[in-house]
């Protein structure tokens, strides 16, 4: 729980709406996401969670000022891919990747 905070309220600066000993609800902007704990989920897999934006430069140089020690090591800056679009990525302390991702206009 306590890394899944840190990723979405000390990081990306999502409020935390509701609280328990086993799942949080956070927001930011109208988008809203569970964080659950849950040792048997959290030894299986580490997902990859995308975000899709329409103002990645202004997410990147927050994050990257803030915590550049998260960037994900593979795309640590804002990169525009083959299939067209503008992306950059985190990885958090327990191995979860965030792709923040922009489609061109």
């Amino acid at each position: 729980m306590d890394e899944g905070l840190d990723l979405f309220v000390g990081c990306l600066r999502f409020t935390v709406l509701y609280q328990d000993e086993l799942l949080a609800v956070v927001g930011r902007d109208g988008a809203k996401a569970y964080v659950v704990e849950s040792p048997e989920y959290a030894a299986k897999d580490r997902p990859e969670i995308a975000i899709e934006t329409d103002n990645i430069d202004e997410i990147y140089k927050d994050i990257s000022t803030r915590r550049p020690a998260i960037l994900h090591p593979n795309l640590p800056r804002v990169t525009k891919r083959p299939w067209g679009a503008l992306e950059f990525s985190l990885l958090d302390k327990t191995g979860v990747c965030v792709v923040f991702r922009q489609w061109p206009p």
